[in-house]
């Protein structure tokens, strides 16, 4: 199946997401690419939305290629034999600095909600080979929520195994075994600005003063 855009697959994501309304829960979406989606599903779900800040660690040769993820708590990295700790340690420390500077962007007029007790859904627009997420799963149960879902459109079936042992649901729409990028499994997948995923949190968070009046 071939998502026509973003909106399209949180849509559907909501369908499967049904016993979870009503929760006192908060999604978490990871930016930018699922912040259209975990807007989505929190107005369905009527929950507070936010972000996780996490970053791909690329490879020193192929940038693209995922050796881990890092956050401003922690990291998760696999085996490569051939990436010195030395190479991991000052990327990681430049990615910080990145991720500083973008929490202060999402989080500069609202801190970062609680979790602690709470249902948290993760949502992102796909998975490609799933580090990223397993970053933010670390990271968000850190805050001890009552439950960790992770909803997504797309995933690849290899790694959706390690993702199911660590939260306590998935809801994955597809897993295609012929997308080789996340891209690939939508029609329309145009590059989510800053300026929308801010606007995008303020719609929502101005959505749940008016649902709960305060």
């Amino acid at each position: 199946m071939i998502f026509k855009n973003r909106n399209q697959a949180a849509e559907l994501l909501v369908e499967k997401l049904g016993q979870y309304k009503g929760e006192r829960g908060v999604v978490i979406a990871i930016p930018k690419g699922g912040l259209p989606l975990g807007y989505i599903l929190a107005k369905h779900l009527d929950y507070s939305l936010d972000v996780v800040l996490v970053k791909k660690i690329g490879h020193p040769v192929d940038r693209e290629y995922a050796l881990g993820s890092a956050s401003l708590k922690g990291v998760v990295v696999g085996r490569h034999a051939d990436v010195s700790p030395s190479y991991l340690e000052q990327e990681t420390a430049r990615l910080r600095k990145q991720l500083k500077s973008r929490d202060q962007l999402y989080h500069k007029d609202y801190p970062a909600l609680p979790l602690k007790g709470k249902v948290v859904i993760i949502t992102d627009d796909g998975i490609a080979t799933g580090k990223t997420l397993l970053a933010a799963i670390d990271l968000i149960r850190i805050e001890q929520p009552s439950k960790i879902v992770v909803a997504v459109p797309m995933a690849p079936p290899s790694a959706l195994p390690k993702i199911e042992r660590l939260v306590d649901d998935v809801v994955c729409l597809q897993t295609p075994t012929n997308c080789h990028s996340v891209s690939q499994c939508y029609d329309d997948f145009q590059q989510v600005s800053d300026q929308t995923a801010l606007e995008l949190l303020e719609k929502a968070r101005k959505l749940e003063i008016e649902s709960h009046g305060n």
